[in-house]
């Protein structure tokens, strides 16, 4: 296992909380580029877990607009994803993640476990993006209390039950994340909020999470929201994932109208146009 303890804390990077504050504050959602280097993604699995070609959709993602790469090296999709090990993990982003840091846009690193994400810290990683929101890795907080980190809290279960009120089960998840973050020190300026669309949630509460996002705004902290080729679209229209954008699109406007200040997507140029132009015609209003 990699050691998470007893490391310095890392120099300041180009994606330290200040630049994070920057982006948030524009009238529009930054753009956070999705980068899968695994083969078993939804969308996109196999793609790029070659390195040259994971490399080439970072600085293609960068020049569209991303703002923020997010990259994973683990499935967590709700259907037929195989769990790996944190050395696997590490062995699928050795190749990369320097060379994507180095590119000089804020990288996060998409894993649940902690020693994945001190690892990938040390190597100029500057978010944390936990899918299971500080609760599944008992060191996950505390070691980002120790590092400063900025982390994505997103929702989560196990399985989906259609009987929930699903914004009171989001709303009691981020209670007890937010308790577990206090505890071991992580400041509220370092944390963000993704109500984990499509995870644990059937097609239904996927979309009432859209709807009612705005109630999110009780916790006072920045919102994410990543809706990108979700099957929840399929379910309104069907399609395959590729076959998504313009259902994504809808759900990523709806999203920003409701507070969301990040968007994570696959379709980082199309994303970018659209939130451009909505910002700019309802400042026109």
């Amino acid at each position: 296992m990699i050691a998470t303890k007893s490391r310095p804390a890392p120099t300041a990077s180009p994606a330290d909380r200040p630049v994070l504050r920057t982006l948030l504050s524009r009238p529009y959602p930054a753009v956070m580029g999705i980068l899968n280097v695994t083969p078993d993604s939804f969308s996109d699995g196999g793609r790029f877990i070659a390195p040259e070609r994971a490399l080439a959709q970072a600085q293609r993602m960068i020049a569209e607009g991303a703002d923020i790469i997010d990259i994973g090296a683990e499935s967590t999709r709700p259907y037929g994803s195989q769990p790996v090990s944190a050395e696997e993990e590490r062995q699928r982003l050795q190749p990369v993640l320097a060379e994507i840091v180095a590119l000089g846009v804020p990288v996060s690193i998409d894993s649940m476990k902690s020693a994945v994400v001190a690892w990938a810290l040390d190597m100029g990683a500057a978010i944390a993006n936990d899918v299971w929101g500080l609760q599944r890795d008992r060191d996950m907080a505390g070691l980002l209390a120790q590092r400063n980190s900025p982390v994505i809290i997103m929702h989560n279960r196990d399985s989906a039950d259609a009987g929930l009120d699903i914004m009171k089960d989001i709303a009691r998840f981020f209670e007890r994340s937010l308790d577990i973050a206090a505890k071991a020190g992580i400041s509220s300026d370092n944390i963000v909020l993704d109500p984990g669309i499509g995870f644990g949630k059937t097609h239904e509460q996927s979309m009432i999470a859209l709807a009612r996002l705005g109630e999110l705004a009780t916790f006072n902290l920045p919102l994410l929201v990543g809706a990108s080729r979700k099957r929840f679209i399929d379910s309104v229209t069907p399609s395959e994932p590729q076959q998504r954008l313009g259902g994504s699109i809808a759900a990523h406007l709806i999203a920003a109208k409701g507070g969301a200040r990040i968007i994570r997507t696959h379709d980082v140029a199309e994303t970018v146009q659209a939130l451009r132009v909505t910002a700019a015609i309802e400042d026109r209003r």
